[in-house]
């Protein structure tokens, strides 16, 4: 899936804002992917070029494995050295607002 061309704009005064903004959209995006991809094992490479497709823009790249790091800590990804995969909360919660 490729989140329409994922890119992480800083702008000027409303750049903390739009950025967590951004966070929660690359967020929402990766994690959209991992419930669309499971049962399947996706590392994070392919997370990555996925949600960012085939970009090579170190920002938006660092953006989707930041958004996989956050992801974990709220407990909605869990993380096995390169594999990552939808927590059973995530999967949950999918199942019922599906």
């Amino acid at each position: 899936m490729d989140a329409g061309g994922l890119e992480y704009p800083m702008h000027g005064r409303g750049e903390n804002r739009s950025a967590r903004a951004d966070d929660a959209r690359i967020e929402a995006a990766v994690l959209r992917q991992l419930l669309a991809l499971h049962p399947v094992h996706v590392t994070v490479e392919e997370a990555v070029r996925e949600v960012a497709g085939d970009s090579k823009d170190f920002a938006t790249r660092d953006a989707v494995e930041r958004a996989i790091r956050e992801l974990g800590a709220a407990g909605l990804v869990h993380r096995s050295g390169e594999i990552v995969l939808p927590s059973r909360a995530a999967l949950r919660f999918h199942e019922l607002f599906e």
